[in-house]
């Protein structure tokens, strides 16, 4: 095995002057031996640094294998750690697109002094890396509440993943879920959504009863390919091993060695969310996904089933409960300004 590609700091390039304004100044350089790695680091054409540089306010120059940047003191220090593990990501082989630079930048910024090693965000450095492994890839958190999420799901039973849209409460449980799969630790996968339309009327659809419920199971579907060779999900489903259904399905079952996920759970009601959760068995996890925000239970219904659950159960022994902020999205970075916007309009 090689030896992996370590980057070296110089203790020496870090001038410190005021600024006219009275703003501490600073200047950093980077120098990254394994230059191999330096056009995946660099983006085509500057567009990761230009990134870093426009989201933190800094300077960054190029030269060969060095990287320069000056700035505000802070802003540097946080555009250094960030291209670092950038860096590290990119030697252990893991993918670096806008929405992983996004959200290393913007991780940098909630936690700056929180300590990273080997390209992993944690929050101690005797812990071991915090990771997911599936068939396809290999799943590290993006965000501080990415990290208590990938931990609640090993510790807890049954965790409650609350928050908006793109901050992968469902696509880290999916993941979660294979790797206990392919593990054998669990021998069923069982993922289930209410069949609520969100906010518009579909009519009678056409086709079999599982042609009508597939539309509104997709994101599963998408999610579980993202793990898995697709081959590999269809073959897991047609011997069993795999179940995607709506929650009416679960009715009468107990849930016994499964990883079970429950998405877009607020828009189950009291009685349906109640259901589910007596379904738990031996050896079994439950997740479940929703947005408190986004309600499409139709009836006029006060509270939904997401809602009273986490009001009778988030203190109970063996139920998790981690909330998601716009801050947390990992989508085009676009989508979390979104949500904010809509946030604050309510």
């Amino acid at each position: 095995m090689g030896r992996r590609p370590t980057r070296k700091i110089d203790p020496a390039a870090l001038p410190e002057a005021i600024a006219d304004d009275g703003t501490q100044r600073a200047k950093a350089e980077l120098t990254f031996e394994n230059q191999s790695l330096l056009g995946a680091l660099f983006g085509q054409f500057d567009a990761n640094l230009v990134q870093v540089e426009n989201r933190l306010g800094v300077f960054i120059h190029a030269r060969g294998d060095k990287i320069v940047i000056e700035g505000p003191e802070d802003s540097v220090a946080r555009a250094r750690d960030t291209l670092n593990t950038m860096y590290d990501r990119l030697a252990m082989g893991q993918d670096l697109d806008a929405g992983a630079i996004e959200s290393l930048i913007a991780h940098s910024i909630q936690v700056s002094n929180e300590p990273t090693l080997d390209g992993i965000v944690r929050r101690d450095k005797s812990e071991p890396p915090i990771m997911i492994r599936t068939r396809k890839k290999t799943i590290v958190p993006r965000s501080a509440a990415q990290i208590d999420y990938m931990r609640a799901l090993v510790r807890d039973d049954i965790v409650f993943a609350l928050g908006p849209a793109g901050t992968g409460k469902t696509y880290i449980a999916v993941a979660q879920a294979v790797s206990q799969l392919i593990t054998g630790s669990v021998q069923r996968l069982i993922l289930s959504r209410p069949a609520v339309e969100a906010g518009e009327k579909l009519g009678f659809l056409p086709g079999t009863e599982k042609e009508k419920v597939d539309p509104y199971l997709r994101p599963l579907y998408d999610a579980l390919n993202d793990c898995m060779p697709p081959e590999q999900v269809q073959r897991r489903i047609d011997n069993g091993e795999i179940e995607i259904a709506p929650i009416a399905f679960m009715r009468g079952r107990t849930l016994s060695d499964a990883f079970v996920i429950l998405d877009e759970a607020q828009n189950t009601t009291r009685e349906q969310m109640k259901m589910f959760l007596t379904r738990f068995g031996q050896n079994s996890r439950m997740v479940v996904c929703g947005d408190p925000l986004q309600v499409d239970i139709p009836g006029g219904i006060v509270m939904s089933g997401l809602a009273d659950a986490v009001e009778k159960l988030e203190d109970v022994e063996g139920f998790g409960t981690i909330r998601f902020s716009a801050a947390d999205v990992v989508r085009h970075p676009i989508v979390g300004r979104i949500v904010e916007a809509y946030e604050g309009d309510g």
